[in-house]
């Protein structure tokens, strides 16, 4: 298989998406340091790059986050370069693979909230490089997770309250607030 590697920019100026022709992962894994990177070999050598200070992976692309100093005109082709020959070479994204966890758990509304988080705001998410991952609901208030490109994106605050809160007080009444679990 011929691999072919894009970007896509994403509402983050820190992270840029690599987009490959091949699935990398089944669900998604944020290496937001260097130290977490160990259990991964494909994040592990991206963290060799002096300019490379994040790293997630799902599907079939890696976001990663540049560290302030550099330009995205000077590194995007060293990264696309890098991204295929690994791909190329099966560069293992997880030294042990992990299945995702489909099976929700819970009330019947927090099942409910998953669906709705896995169904609708999940695919948007990962469109912009980034992932959510639901952590609970008590007492009308949803916490979540936000990983990748959405870690930190000045935008992903308007994405929580404007996107993700008003979805789900629509569908699910139950809910008043959404709140993102700080890493």
């Amino acid at each position: 298989m011929n691999i072919s590697v894009y970007t896509e920019s994403t509402p983050n100026p820190a992270t840029t998406k690599f987009i490959v022709n091949k699935l990398l992962i089944n669900g998604s894994v944020d290496y937001a340091t260097r130290e977490s990177a160990e259990a991964s070999p494909f994040a592990k050598e991206l963290y060799k790059f002096s300019f490379v200070n994040g790293v997630f992976f799902a599907s079939n692309f890696v976001t990663i986050t540049k560290t302030e100093g550099a330009e995205w005109d000077d590194i995007t082709p060293i990264l696309k370069e890098f991204v295929k020959g690994a791909v190329e070479s099966e560069l293992k994204v997880q030294a042990v693979e992990q299945e995702e966890n489909t099976n929700f758990e819970g009330t019947e509304t927090e099942i409910k909230i998953q669906q709705i988080l896995n169904d609708y705001v999940r695919p948007a998410v990962e469109q912009d490089g980034g992932a959510i991952t639901y952590r609970s609901f008590d007492e009308g208030v949803v916490t979540v997770e936000l990983r990748g490109s959405c870690s930190g994106c000045p935008s992903s605050t308007v994405t929580l309250k404007a996107g993700i809160e008003n979805l789900l007080k629509r569908m699910v009444p139950e809910v008043t607030e959404v709140v993102s679990e700080a890493l």
